[in-house]
């Protein structure tokens, strides 16, 4: 039985994906990946992530929790989430993303967080 503990912290990641007005930092425990993601006021997931993959949508599946600010969730069959700091949620693959507001959005990915903005 192995009975060791870990602790980490996003403050030194095990990887970080940096790109224009965010980055996502991942975190891996005992086989699991989380990540959190920080985005400037005007970030658009389309414009500076999506670009760059050659994507319009973001394909990923993704669990998490808004731990500060506010995003939009717009699926591609035209409905728009608005999520705001404390909100859980699940977000199918399809949809775009951008931050609402003038402050920095931040949020915890549970699931999805090896997937999302990965270069092959």
């Amino acid at each position: 039985m192995d009975l060791e503990v870990v602790l980490k912290r996003f403050e030194a990641p095990d990887e970080v994906r940096e790109f224009d007005l965010g980055k996502f930092e991942l975190v891996s425990l005992r086989g699991m990946t989380i990540g959190r993601a920080t985005y400037q006021p005007g970030w658009k997931w389309s414009v500076h992530v999506g670009a760059a993959l050659g994507q319009t949508s973001c394909l990923v599946e993704h669990v998490g929790m808004v731990v500060s600010g506010c995003a939009v969730a717009a699926m591609d069959d035209g409905r728009v989430i608005e999520m705001r700091a404390g909100d859980l949620f699940y977000i199918p693959p399809g949809h775009d993303s951008w931050v609402v507001g003038d402050e920095p959005y931040v949020s915890l990915h549970f699931m999805g967080a090896e997937d999302y903005a990965a270069h092959d």
